[in-house]
């Protein structure tokens, strides 16, 4: 019991660890300039979404020292939010159906390559976690839907570190690799939580999508079938009602920021 509880602060702190250094780094030196970062939250101040990329690579590095298919899903996911971030800026286009119905008139949104690519990371990863062919596909499932539910809430500050808390804490209680995997999200998203409450930075579609990643992963690491199928139903269900879920977030109607 003790080895266990060690491993998860052990991947907690790795997490916080890898998520803040690589924080200081890419703010000495930004990719592409600091300009390229930065963007004007809901309020209309300037914050930067350095946190997005350095979140998504600390809480890679503790998933994938649980389970190198659990940080296959957590890369692949912060990858294309971060894709997203950037190359989507300025994007009116919110949802799946905004999105795809642009992919029928022949253009591919960056969102298009977002949901395409983390999709396909949730059931490759999915397909390493789990056994049984329906188990894959309800894996698949709950792993790209939970990174997909944790962007939907991050419209304000500390939105998705809150999500990131009351779906991880359950996991690090439960233990095991899933509890070592949620203690890695948890450790990440505790890295950056102060620059994201005080709105010097974002974490972006790059942090939100890792850290649900990295939940969705420990979710499927412990949970049967019945399980999964029932995480997998909710998940669906708020990703169909993704305006609502996102305006639950806010607290308020208007703006949602994402």
């Amino acid at each position: 019991m003790i080895m266990r509880r060690e491993r998860r602060t052990v991947g907690c702190v790795a997490a916080a660890a890898a998520t803040r250094a690589c924080l200081v780094v890419l703010r000495a030196k930004p990719p592409g300039g600091p300009a390229r970062w930065l963007r004007a939250n809901h309020a209309g101040r300037t914050a930067d979404l350095l946190a997005g990329p350095a979140t998504a690579v600390g809480a890679t590095f503790a998933a994938a020292r649980v389970r190198p298919a659990a940080g296959l899903a957590v890369a692949v996911a912060g990858a294309c939010g971060a894709y997203d971030d950037l190359v989507g800026a300025g994007d009116p286009r919110r949802g799946f159906r905004a999105h795809l119905g642009a992919l029928r008139d022949g253009e591919v949104t960056s969102g298009a390559v977002k949901l395409f690519g983390i999709t396909a990371a949730g059931l490759a990863s999915g397909t390493l976690l789990k056994k049984r062919p329906l188990d894959k596909l309800l894996a698949g499932v709950v792993i790209a839907g939970t990174a997909h539910f944790v962007n939907l809430v991050d419209v304000r500050p500390g939105r998705a570190a809150g999500a990131v808390l009351a779906l991880g804490v359950p996991g690090v209680l439960r233990g095991g690799e899933a509890g070592q995997v949620s203690a890695a999200a948890l450790g990440a998203v505790a890295a950056v939580v102060g620059d994201d409450l005080a709105e010097r930075a974002m974490i972006g579609d790059a942090g939100a999508h890792a850290l649900g990643a990295a939940l969705g992963s420990a979710i499927v690491l412990g949970t049967g079938r019945a399980g999964l199928a029932a995480h997998a139903a909710a998940l669906v269900t708020a990703a169909v009602f993704g305006r609502r879920v996102s305006a639950a977030a806010v607290g308020a109607s208007g703006h949602l920021g994402k």
